[in-house]
């Protein structure tokens, strides 16, 4: 990781909406720029990510502003939502995480100028993409 950022803005970006959990940002990390050609990883973080967006109770203005601002001035490409094993801040089962990443890439994908993926965090603290 020692590229230096493209001055000229023709570095290739991702967002990441993620878990603070930083067991879970390495790995998303690797898996966004390995899957997709990305030099950049745009993070946005709270607790249980996949959760909060999956609840429509739940106001995501904040979020959403984050994530115009990677598209419109960082040239995001492509927007990952992540889950991860043994969330703290978002503690239910597999299945219910998958299920979470799902709603959420659903509400996300209704604004979005850009794909919306799915992204589980297994066990081993590796990727991969959650087929929807």
């Amino acid at each position: 990781m020692d590229k230096k950022p493209d001055q000229s803005g023709s570095d290739r970006r991702a967002v990441c909406l993620n878990c603070i959990d930083g067991r879970a940002q390495i790995p998303a990390i690797h898996w966004i720029m390995e899957n997709h050609g990305i030099d950049y990883v745009d993070m946005i973080t709270e607790p249980g990510m996949n959760g909060l967006l999956a609840d429509p109770d739940r106001p995501i203005d904040e979020i959403q502003r984050k994530i115009r601002l990677s598209i419109d001035v960082n040239k995001a490409s492509v927007l990952v939502v992540v889950g991860h094993y043994d969330c703290r801040g978002n503690p239910v089962d597999e299945s219910e995480h998958k299920r979470q990443l799902s709603s959420a890439v659903a509400r996300l994908r209704k604004e979005c100028p850009i794909p919306v993926v799915a992204l589980w965090i297994t066990a081993d603290w590796t990727g991969e993409q959650v087929t929807l």
